[in-house]
């Protein structure tokens, strides 16, 4: 299938992540007909149209990869489904729908926080989108859906708009638990070992050091999320305590969710995904599990694993009213 057609019934996805960004081509009947992967998307680093320059090479090369000859004609498709990590606030989205459709990929353009494409990946085709979406990766977020296309959101900026948890705040509390008691203000943690093990340093002192002169980069704290499961699996209280407050805030900010859009005694689904929670962890999935069935009894937790593109991907068939067969073969091709 060249862009030619393409752009007259393809659908172009974008699922963009704070660490990774995934481009997909997709045809009117589902099929992906090109794809690409890059590095994450922040356009609060740079701005909007910074960001989306980054995005520009990876949907060149998804064209590219759908068997275009040459110089791919504009528009690449007919919908751009853009969903984006860092698009909380209603101003960035507006902002970054401009940036988008400014570059002339697709006939019409929609945007939306990358949370919704995990929610949709979650949700069954057919009938009314309705559920509740916790990501928990590099950071947490959550977003839901009600009848009548009601949303829940959450501004998800950071500590200071009431946040924690994900992966970086995960690194940061092992850290710090880990610090204090290698020198006497804290109780005793084998995360104390364990963390400057994994760097192969021979104690926090080292480990400290390491992060404070760049030795270590700090882009390489994410490393550290596995070991402290590992460290709490094991059954190490302090570990444990940080992994459990983690699970009591996916119950909480789904249950919040839940709650505003009138659904807490409705049988929904409440979707789980990013990296954090796509492992299943089981000290942290038993007591997400756990805690949602005490707050939302009829709830039904789903853990997605697919890649978030898939969601995007959906939506985007959604608005083009794309038949069963579609969804079907898309659904196929990231299982």
């Amino acid at each position: 299938m060249g862009v030619t057609r393409a752009g007259g019934g393809a659908l172009l996805a974008v699922d963009a992540g704070n660490s990774k960004t995934d481009v997909a081509l997709v045809g009117p009947d589902g099929a992906v007909l090109g794809a690409a992967r890059g590095g994450g998307f922040q356009p609060q680093g740079a701005n909007a149209r910074s960001a989306v320059d980054g995005l520009a090479e990876l949907v060149e090369r998804a064209v590219a990869a759908a068997g275009a000859a040459g110089a791919a004609p504009l528009p690449y498709a007919a919908r751009v489904q853009a969903c984006l990590a860092n698009c909380d606030l209603p101003v960035e989205e507006e902002r970054l729908t401009a940036e988008i459709a400014a570059r002339g990929w697709g006939r019409t353009v929609a945007v939306a926080n990358d949370t919704f494409a995990l929610l949709r990946a979650g949700l069954p085709d057919g009938g009314e989108p309705v559920g509740v979406a916790v990501v928990c990766g590099a950071g947490i977020n959550c977003a839901g859906l009600g009848p009548g296309g009601r949303t829940a959101r959450f501004p998800a900026l950071g500590r200071f708009s009431g946040d924690r948890g994900g992966g970086s705040d995960l690194a940061e509390e092992a850290l710090w638990w880990a610090a204090r008691a290698a020198d006497g203000r804290g109780g005793p943690t084998a995360l104390a070992d364990a963390l400057p093990a994994h760097f192969g340093l021979d104690g926090m002192p080292a480990l400290i050091e390491a992060l404070h002169l760049g030795a270590v980069a700090a882009a390489r704290r994410h490393e550290l999320v596995p070991v402290l499961f590992a460290v709490a699996a094991a059954g190490d209280p302090q570990a444990r305590g940080i992994v459990t407050r983690q699970a009591e805030e996916v119950a909480t900010m789904a249950a919040v969710a839940l709650g505003r859009l009138g659904l807490l005694g409705a049988r929904v689904p409440v979707v789980l995904g990013g990296g954090v929670l796509a492992a299943r962890h089981p000290l942290l999935h038993e007591r997400v599990v756990a805690l949602l069935a005490r707050r939302a009894p009829r709830a039904v937790p789903v853990v997605v694993t697919a890649p978030p593109v898939l969601g995007a991907a959906l939506l985007a068939l959604d608005r083009a009213g794309a038949p069963a067969a579609a969804y079907a073969r898309l659904r196929a091709h990231y299982a």
